[in-house]
């Protein structure tokens, strides 16, 4: 009998199908070891020697392994392609060596990309040995995080009073957020103003244009500041006739975006379906390890934590094949198209999210999925089938508009579509009119009559409005994992688990879908980013995920990785013994003093007492956190 290890039992019941009666598939129920959460599980004087012991719960599921092994002739690890699953089969091999139950049994390491019959009868005829690399990189973080975490949390205690502690990529992530915020509150408002006008054919049709040049000078965002500029402005286009000056046409090919990533499908399932990336992953996880669809038992999408966007040949026929069956030949390119990633330290080991089987439409397998698994199936299906279609096409067009005088330009913008495309299937969704940093960009998506140059034009009306420059918006869900891919913070694996853990410690809350610091989490930031900024720093978080690549490849080793972190971070670590809480307290009021304190006409911080008159309020630290108090304390007790 041949024992099989993975993680999860669906897992579990779904290769059990597979498999003949020889083979036996118990689950591991995650990972089966962790470090202790205290001092002296990570030892830098003794060569970064880590003190593992098996994880709450996980005895009972050990036992279990070790009863089945006792009757196997060979040990199959079978647990997920990437370094947490090498972790998970490194330690369930090491549990079971420590007591004696190998002996001269095979040990087989088989990985698979998705939980299908085929795939899991691959990869049992194709068993390696275990990657001692992957393994290394897997230790390398856990030791680095665990560093991080139980030498700066213990200086967070002790000087910042209510902070619950800090981590290596939590952190960073949560400078994002207080940034973002911090940009907010310093943002002020600029009123500008654009001028529209209705324009008319003879026939009776009409259109909007809007003003692009005055007196001979192009207008730039802001340039009409004021009520009155918008008034003369639209005086001048109505002072004078209109006519058709230049007409430019040109047609356009859109391609379809890749197949997904752990990252896009997490923007795009909270932009589309309002799912939050913890969630969106809960589904994922769901949908790879099986779901019964009837007839049998199988997963529906490949490995859901990926950084790569590339398609196997045979998923690519099989979405070629299905194109041409379902919407014709006319929607399918001579050749596949072949995709390559632009985000920053992918490794792109595994294919991008796909579904298992191109022909299973989501319409087929609607009844057996629950409503909000039938939608992330939805998006994935038409997303991978998009992205190996046709090019939409479009005719856009601009016509400029001027006077007889040439001192008013105006511009209408349009786009047709001639051809739909791949859009017949999917369109990526956009972030909200409030969640987007403000542009310049006018919308292009009118439908324009066809007019000729030198045709004249009446003006119907003219339109001067209002608008006010609008501040950054607040992150989302989508928002904040776009940023952490970007700057190469985290690791597909990561990114859910890193906005959770803020949300757990109350570092931030999530309105309406968008995430703001709380008083905890600025304090938090503050401090790190004063007496611990290189290690909060987007780049040095970046450049150390890469590093941690390079452990994964083999081109760097992980102790010597330690090394050089631990020494400059333990002296930043040492620096602050001698810092007392009133120079703590002295940065972070004088820091966050803009948040905390309104500004009066003067623009300076309204820091006087309202009880007392004569003190001056300030950030003070009490046993449960920070407070606001007066400088006369204790004769004032505010």
């Amino acid at each position: 009998m041949k024992l099989v290890i993975v993680e999860s039992p669906a897992k579990a019941k779904t290769i059990n199908r597979y498999l003949g009666d020889d083979y036996h598939v118990l689950a591991s129920y995650g990972h089966v070891c962790d470090l202790p959460s205290k001092d002296g599980s990570v030892l830098p004087d003794e060569d970064f020697a880590m003190k593992w012991q098996v994880s709450s719960g996980s005895e009972r599921h050990i036992s279990d392994i070790t009863k089945a092994l006792r009757g196997a002739d060979r040990l199959i690890l079978a647990t997920d392609p990437d370094r947490e699953g090498e972790a998970i089969s490194w330690h369930v091999l090491e549990l079971l060596q420590d007591r004696k139950l190998i002996k001269d049994k095979p040990v087989e390491r088989v990985v698979f990309n998705e939980v299908t019959k085929t795939a899991i009868l691959a990869a049992m005829a194709q068993p390696r040995a275990l990657d001692t690399e992957l393994i290394d990189a897997y230790r390398a973080r856990r030791a680095l995080d665990y560093l991080v975490g139980f030498s700066i949390s213990p200086v967070l205690w002790r000087k910042l009073p209510g902070a619950r502690s800090a981590g290596r990529v939590q952190s960073v992530a949560l400078r994002l957020i207080c940034e973002r915020e911090a940009a907010i509150e310093a943002f002020i408002a600029q009123e500008y103003w654009t001028v529209e006008a209705e324009l008319g054919k003879a026939d009776g049709r009409n259109f909007k244009a809007r003003l692009t040049h005055l007196n001979g000078k192009k207008l730039g965002k802001l340039d009409i500041g004021t009520e009155t500029e918008a008034i003369a402005a639209a005086a001048t286009i109505e002072a004078e006739a209109l006519q058709v000056s230049d007409i430019q046409t040109r047609r356009i090919r859109e391609n379809p975006k890749p197949p997904f990533t752990t990252s896009t499908l997490q923007q795009e399932a909270s932009r589309k379906l309002g799912f939050s990336a913890s969630r969106t992953m809960q589904i994922a996880q769901r949908l790879y390890e099986g779901i019964n669809i009837g007839s049998e038992t199988t997963g529906l999408i490949t490995y859901m934590r990926t950084d790569g966007v590339q398609l196997g040949s045979e998923a690519i026929a099989g979405v070629r094949a299905e194109i041409g069956q379902r919407f014709g030949n006319r929607y399918l390119p001579d050749a596949p198209r072949v995709y390559r990633t632009a985000a920053a330290n992918a490794q792109e080991a595994h294919e991008a999210i796909r579904p298992t089987d191109a022909a299973r439409a989501p319409d087929s397998i609607r009844n057996f999925l629950d409503y909000d698994q039938a939608r992330l199936y939805d998006l994935i299906w038409k997303r991978t089938i998009a992205s190996q279609m046709q090019s939409a096409e479009l005719d856009q067009t601009a016509i400029d508009i001027t006077n007889r005088s040439q001192s008013v330009i105006m511009r209408a913008s349009g786009r047709v579509v001639v051809f739909d495309g791949y859009r017949s299937v999917y369109q990526e969704g956009q972030d909200s009119a409030s969640d987007q940093v403000e542009t310049d960009k006018t919308d292009d998506s009118a439908i324009l009559p066809a007019v000729d140059k030198g045709e004249p034009l009446a003006t119907r009306k003219v339109m001067p409005e209002q608008h006010f420059t609008q501040p950054p918006p607040r992150f989302t869900d989508a928002s904040l994992v776009k940023a952490m891919e970007e700057l190469g913070i985290g690791r597909p694996s990561t990114y859910a688990s890193i906005i959770q853990v803020l949300q757990d410690r109350d570092y931030v809350v999530k309105d309406r879908g968008k995430f703001i610091p709380e008083d905890r989490g600025r304090l938090v930031v503050t401090f790190l980013n004063s007496f611990f900024s290189r290690y909060v720093e987007y780049d040095f978080t970046a450049k150390l995920e890469g590093q941690l690549d390079a452990v994964s490849d083999g081109k760097l080793d992980w102790k010597q990785l330690l090394a050089q972190f631990w020494r400059d971070f333990k002296t930043a670590i040492d620096s602050t013994s001698e810092l007392t809480i009133t120079n703590v307290i002295d940065v972070l009021d004088e820091d966050l003093g803009p948040h905390f304190f309104k500004k009066n006409d003067s623009g300076e911080l309204m820091r006087s007492c309202p009880n007392c008159s004569g003190g001056r309020l300030g950030l003070r630290l009490g046993k449960f956190g920070a407070f606001i108090g007066c400088s006369n304390y204790p004769e004032c007790k505010f």
